[in-house]
């Protein structure tokens, strides 16, 4: 596990581990540019070392230059960098282009507690399902509760007692089959974040394509790997863009039967309705289940180029990942 939040958690369980005191800071909300999003973590000790990041460097440069001069005793407080607000204000910091930055900044005492706190957070972003941290920032009491896979990272406002912070498994985009549409969706996907596997057997296609550095290229049938143990949860979208029945049909087949929390496959209204009468036909797929497939897939954005019809796909697959409804037409 490679992601960098997951590296955060598993470091700051060594630390406490080790009997030191960690902070653990997590960012809450931004405005203006800003590398990082919402509920991205970075951790720290008193010493000033330091994994992770809240922005482009100025930021944890002042953070850990306060904390290691004995700043932050506090259990929980929020911090914030760049215009003044209701929280505390950090004044020395200027971030371009007028942006914002919140971060709840945690101490974190190496107890039992804490531990199985923490543990129990880089499970659920290891795959084991979504959580929400609350913390209480007048007492810094923290308690986890479980949730559904799709929603805001954060729910705080300024002001507000409680803070909610969603955890949950790395995104991941299964690509069923290559296309030039896979390719540009694979581009988009990882800038993103999102893990990303391209499954392709057709060696006819596969032997020219050119890939971003970072995707897993499988060269066996997506419907197998969809079907493998572990391939598949709630953060996993699913997505056909060939063209080719053989491939996006049987992919959908294997989709609908997972947890994945987004499945979908490219055609026109005309070719999606066809599709959803062969799979209800052939494929066995109750109404429920073709419910579950976007198709046609993405957001109506008069897409025409591949580069344009990816940004429809990962478009609606960020606006389904954070619960939102699609915007009425």
């Amino acid at each position: 596990m490679q992601n960098l939040d997951y590296r955060v958690l598993d470091q700051a369980i060594e630390w406490l581990g080790q009997d030191r005191v960690v902070w653990l800071c997590t960012v809450l909300s931004t405005f203006g540019s800003s590398p990082r999003e919402p509920g991205s973590m970075m951790v720290a000790t008193g010493k000033g070392e330091h994994l992770g990041s809240l922005s482009g460097g100025c930021v944890e440069e002042d953070f850990l230059e306060r904390l290691t001069a004995g700043e932050y005793d506090q259990p929980a407080l929020v911090v914030r960098y760049g215009e003044p607000g209701e929280v505390a204000r950090n004044s020395r910091v200027r971030l371009p282009c007028g942006g914002r930055l919140d971060v709840l900044v945690e101490r974190l005492a190496p107890d039992s507690q804490n531990l199985a706190h923490l543990d129990v957070v880089r499970a659920a972003l290891g795959g084991e399902g979504d959580v929400i941290r609350h913390v209480l920032l007048s007492e810094g009491r923290i308690w986890l509760e479980n949730a559904g896979p799709n929603g805001p990272r954060v729910q705080w406002q300024a002001g507000e007692e409680v803070i909610r912070i969603r955890v949950g498994p790395v995104a991941r985009l299964i690509l069923a089959g290559y296309s030039s549409v896979a390719e540009a969706c694979a581009n988009f996907a990882l800038s993103l974040g999102y893990q990303v596997v391209l499954c392709d057997p057709r060696e006819e296609v596969t032997k020219t394509m050119t890939l971003p550095e970072g995707v897993d290229f499988l060269p066996l049938l997506p419907s197998l790997y969809i079907a493998s143990e572990g391939a598949c949860n709630a953060s996993t979208a699913v997505v056909a863009v060939t063209h080719d029945p053989r491939i996006d049909d049987l992919a959908m087949m294997a989709a609908v039967k997972t947890a994945a929390g987004y499945i979908g496959v490219m055609g026109s209204r005309r070719t999606s309705g066809a599709r959803a009468e062969r799979l209800r036909r052939t494929g066995g797929l109750s109404d429920a289940e073709i419910e579950r497939i976007h198709m046609p897939i993405g957001l109506d954005l008069g897409s025409k180029t591949p580069a344009e019809i990816a940004l429809a796909i990962l478009a609606d697959l960020v606006r389904v990942r954070r619960g939102r409804m699609p915007v009425a037409g």
